[in-house]
């Protein structure tokens, strides 16, 4: 189906097989009409998601423009290299809350910016789809929407737009990283924040806001929904989609083919296969464990080469110096960053986004696999005893789907814990209490090593995913809006898939509000009157 093809057909839609013979062409016309019409009428606006969309927006404007006030005020007090201090403590066990306290709130402060940047993200991602949508070019539910244009290099959900998403997405997460220190002088130690990395924050996440609302702007958005089906009946209802009648038994790889009736398979294409954007974010995975790893061997062999750069054990390659957590015996090499006021801050952001960013984007890609498969999983519940129910709720789907929530978890497991705390440590020397002056890095190599580790854990099972094959006669979708306008053919709030009419020579397969018997596996499958008009291929 070509979009030229379908807005040139008198009634806006378009029989994707070509029938032979041209049997009554009018009246098929009719009956693909009717049933779009009585079909269709059923679809979830999703006001509810357009609702948590909005107020996460509305949440995400009053953080970065709070943050906006803050930064410009200990900027105007402090300097550039200035920091705000609390309290000063004095003694060992002062120092330990304190650093406790430093962590909760970095911990903190990394949740508000993670739930920002998935709010902003989910508005954008509807706001592409939509746009894709009225180009004829959307194939999936799923999409990598930064990584995914609309047409026009200006639009804001372009290419230029994305590019820029994609470097505030990571700013955001560098910046983050460098708002809470400890202030460490001779008259105690002190909690610090400091007014650039929040003001850079701030601008970062109120410019990503600016674009999601530009996007959703610049489009009509006809769902709201997460649903693949609440998809496909919309754009079926406005009739940008037409199903298929001869190809209710196809998958999704099938569909580039021109065959047309088959037999039920019981077993199904994985996502690896049915979806090309897996294949990417999985290699790419793979790329970020195999770049991690010898990250660590860089750091080792200058931890070995150079000894000015040492710092903890004298020895880097014992069982006796690997831990979890780093420690002060932990080895590590240690450099300097130079630079004076806003030099020093730019070196520092740059040092933080070429480990944050390529982790980032990793984490980001993978939403891809995750959603893709709750797609899928979604689908394959109408062969359930429950049923399919169509409608869904974003923020019920992070906390009750396995994949979702290990996605969820993993965010700030690699995120923070590893990049903010335990692998790449920062401390500052001041000479001038609430001053910073020449940073230190410290990148310790047993925790790169087990940063490598986890990732390695993390690539290895999201490729599971990717690879897993699910059982079953139902044609596997994977979200991919054709085929499920193929499978469908009644359309309800909860539906089941089976089969529904015997026929010669071919059988109907189909959905219904009620549960339906299984397909026969030996016979062949077509569309609801489709048997006398398209052949087995």
């Amino acid at each position: 189906m070509t979009p030229t093809d379908e807005r040139s057909h008198p009634t806006g839609l378009l029989v994707c097989d070509a029938l032979p013979n041209q049997q009554d062409f009018n009246s098929i016309i009719s009956d693909t009409k009717s049933i779009v019409d009585t079909r269709t009428d059923f679809y979830d606006r999703s006001l509810k998601s357009r609702r948590y969309a909005f107020v996460g927006l509305a949440c995400s404007s009053i953080f970065s423009c709070s943050c906006i006030v803050t930064g410009i005020a200990i900027l105007a007090k402090h300097g550039v290299i200035g920091t705000a201090v609390g309290n000063l403590v004095h003694t060992e066990e002062g120092l330990t809350q304190l650093l406790l306290q430093k962590e909760i709130l970095n911990l903190a402060l990394n949740v508000t910016v993670t739930l920002c940047t998935e709010s902003i993200g989910f508005v954008h991602g509807i706001s592409l789809r939509s746009a894709l949508a009225s180009e004829s070019r959307l194939r999936f539910n799923t999409n990598l929407h930064l990584l995914t244009a609309a047409r026009g290099w200006y639009h804001p959900n372009g290419t230029l737009h994305n590019g820029i998403l994609v470097v505030l997405l990571i700013i955001s997460y560098s910046s983050a990283s460098l708002v809470v220190c400890v202030d460490e002088t001779r008259s105690g130690d002190g909690m610090a924040f400091a007014g650039l990395p929040i003001l850079i924050l701030s601008v970062a996440l109120l410019l990503q806001v600016m674009i999601a609302v530009s996007g959703i702007q610049a489009v009509k958005i006809l769902t709201w929904s997460s649903s693949p089906f609440d998809l496909t009946a919309t754009l079926v209802h406005h009739m940008q989609l037409t199903p298929a009648t001869s190809k209710c038994m196809r998958c999704v790889p099938d569909l580039d083919t021109d065959e047309g009736p088959a037999k039920p398979s019981e077993i199904q294409p994985s996502e690896w296969h049915a979806h090309r954007s897996t294949r990417k974010v999985v290699i790419f995975l793979w790329v970020i464990v195999v770049a991690c790893a010898g990250w660590a061997a860089f750091v080792m062999h200058v931890w070995d080469k150079y000894p000015l750069t040492r710092s903890g054990s004298p020895d880097a390659r014992t069982l006796q110096t690997w831990s979890f957590l780093p420690h002060n015996l932990s080895p590590c090499i240690v450099y300097f960053v130079p630079g004076v006021d806003l030099e020093m801050w730019i070196l520092l952001l740059v040092n933080m986004a070429a480990i944050q960013g390529p982790l980032t984007l990793g984490l980001h890609l993978s939403e891809l696999i995750a959603n893709v498969f709750r797609d899928e999983k979604q689908g394959r519940c109408a062969t359930g005893r429950k049923g399919l129910i169509t409608a869904t709720n974003p923020v019920k789907m992070i906390f009750t789907d396995p994949i979702c929530l290990v996605l969820f978890v993993a965010k700030f497991f690699l995120r923070y814990s590893f990049l903010s705390n335990w692998m790449f440590g920062l401390s500052f020397s001041r000479h001038t209490p609430g001053k910073i002056e020449a940073p230190m890095v410290y990148m310790y190599t047993a925790q790169i090593w087990n940063l490598c580790i986890a990732l390695f854990i993390f690539s290895r099972f999201f490729t599971f995913v990717a690879l897993r094959r699910p059982h079953g006669p139902q044609p596997a979708a994977y979200g991919h809006v054709q085929t499920l306008a193929n499978l469908v053919d009644e359309w309800s709030p909860v539906m089941w898939w089976g089969h529904k009419e015997d026929g010669i020579p071919y059988c109907h397969a189909g959905t219904s509000d009620h549960p339906l018997p299984d397909v026969k596996i030996d016979c062949v499958y077509a569309g609801s009157g489709a048997a006398s008009l398209v052949p087995l291929s």
